[in-house]
């Protein structure tokens, strides 16, 4: 057991008007299993690269161990697998890996195939396990989910639990509830460590938000009552004030030692007040700082009086000339939302394009009424070019909506006036998202939507689907979405199962 120590850590990028970090303190042990959360373009990853030692920065990080980042970068994919792992650990054992592989419920023989071959979810798998054989070794693990099927997470999930010592970037709920057991959390102003997974963490943030914004509340009547008492204090000062000439005091003579004393008293009395009020506000400024609003965001979906607006009768996707999952027949009505699940490369994707209009080789029966309009959310971020601005006016949208979207999931000022090109994979993510809620369609056809997305997000969609109910059919991995939105669910291995 050892710490890793961070004091005073201040960081900002070149040419960056703000800093990420500012004036950051904290210790971790290296036993302990985190959860490292945050919005998207907070600096999560930028943290795992200071830790690392990639960038200059104020302050000191102290740590007596060898500090590794997964996903490991491999440059030539055509290679022996085996050939990568020896590269990663040279002195490591056929056996060593073998055994880590059994843990994740996979083959030796993927040892000997070229890596390129390898699914994602086997990549992952080798990559993690040959980087937990290393001595003296904490982990950084960055976001190890995205693309993988739920079977894939399970197994992660069961080989985590077993190990200690690292940091974990996830924006899946379920993953770290079970694997972690403490949490590094960016707020808007600090770092902050808590003991225990993140559902206990979001428990403790909400009751101290709602504390906050009680408090401020309060703050915000007493403000009232002391601008009114000092404004009052002061109209006597002024009052008292005027009557040092012409005034008299029981007598027909004016006591100006005794006006000049109860005016000094008035305007001492009301300096205290406006230093009193000055002071609440300072106080109330410093209030409500790290509460993440999670303001509700709008979805507009279009009514179709035509049903069903889709139909799949004994479908089946084909490559080669053969079908690649069972016969499946669903039909998609006003409402539904309905969720495709399967294992990675099973042909999920390849239902959506054909909503969408692409040609996709298939059997059975495929209809879809005409003037269907759909908003479409790809998984792929490549394309995305511009600024926001243009994009609306590229797509069609309301700019002032599509940015409100934007500012409800956490961009700030500073994003709105960047590329996306700079944008993390996150908040390229959210583009795509806020354009297609922004976008009025009788269906919402999303392919894996939250890769990336911060878990506050990830809460701000669900609540907007359950309150707008739009028409939907979508891909994802993500098990507490899927159950929490969908109205019925496809696995396309499986039967259909009824929620």
């Amino acid at each position: 057991m050892s710490n890793i120590q961070v004091n005073h850590l201040t960081f900002g990028y070149e040419g960056s008007y703000e800093n990420v970090f500012e004036d950051v303190s904290f210790t971790i042990n290296t036993d302990w299993k985190l959860g490292l959360i945050g919005r998207n373009g907070k600096g999560k990853t930028t943290l795992l690269n200071l830790l690392l030692g990639k960038y200059t920065y104020q302050g000191t990080i102290s740590k007596n161990v060898e500090v590794s980042y997964f996903p490991y970068e491999v440059k030539d994919k055509s290679q022996m697998t085996i050939e990568i792992v020896n590269q990663m650990i040279p002195m490591v054992e056929d056996w060593q890996i073998i055994k880590e592989l059994s843990l994740l419920h996979t083959q030796a023989d993927i040892l000997y195939r070229s890596f390129d071959t390898l699914s994602g979810g086997e990549q992952v798998k080798i990559l993690l396990a040959t980087l937990f054989l290393k001595e003296n070794n904490f982990l950084l693990i960055d976001e190890p989910t995205n693309h993988l099927d739920i079977e894939t997470r399970t197994n992660l999930i069961e080989y985590l639990k077993k190990k200690k010592g690292f940091i974990l970037v996830s924006h899946d709920r379920k993953f770290l509830d079970e694997v972690v057991d403490h949490i590094i959390a960016i707020n808007n102003t600090n770092i902050e460590i808590q003991k225990g997974n993140f559902s206990s963490w979001k428990e403790n943030k909400d009751r101290q938000d709602q504390f906050e914004i009680t408090q401020n509340e309060k703050l915000k009547g007493e403000i009232r009552k002391l601008e009114k008492a000092s404004k009052q204090t002061e109209n006597w000062s002024n009052q008292v004030e005027k009557t040092k000439i012409g005034t008299t005091n029981s007598g027909s003579k004016p006591d100006k030692g005794y006006i000049g004393h109860q005016a000094a008293k008035m305007m001492k009395r009301s300096k205290v007040l406006e230093n009193r009020y000055e002071k609440k506000i300072e106080e109330k400024a410093q209030l409500l700082n790290n509460i993440d609003r999670n303001d509700r965001l709008t979805i507009k979906p279009l009514f179709s009086k035509k049903e069903p607006m889709i139909l799949f009768h004994q479908f089946q996707i084909e490559y080669d000339k053969k079908p690649i999952f069972t016969p499946i027949s669903f039909a998609v009505n006003q409402g539904d939302r309905i969720a495709i699940i399967g294992k990675n490369g099973s042909g999920k994707s390849s239902i959506l394009k054909c909503i969408l209009g692409q040609e996709i080789t298939h059997q059975g029966e495929y209809k879809k009424i005409n003037d269907l309009k759909i908003s479409y959310v790809s998984q792929n971020t490549d394309y995305l070019k511009g600024n926001l601005t243009q994009i609306a006016k590229q797509n069609n949208i309301d700019e002032s909506i599509f940015k409100a979207m934007l500012a409800k999931m956490g961009f700030t000022k500073t994003d709105f006036e960047r590329d996306v090109r700079e944008y993390s994979e996150g908040q390229k993510k959210k583009v795509l998202l806020a354009k297609s809620i922004t976008e009025s369609a009788h269906i919402y056809v999303w392919d894996e939507p939250l890769n990336y997305i911060d878990i506050l997000t990830k809460i701000q969609i669900e609540e907007a689907i359950l309150k707008w109910k739009p028409t939907m059919i979508f891909v994802e991995h993500d098990e507490d979405f899927v159950q929490k939105v969908s109205t019925q669910i496809i696995c396309i291995d499986k039967e259909i199962k009824e929620l």
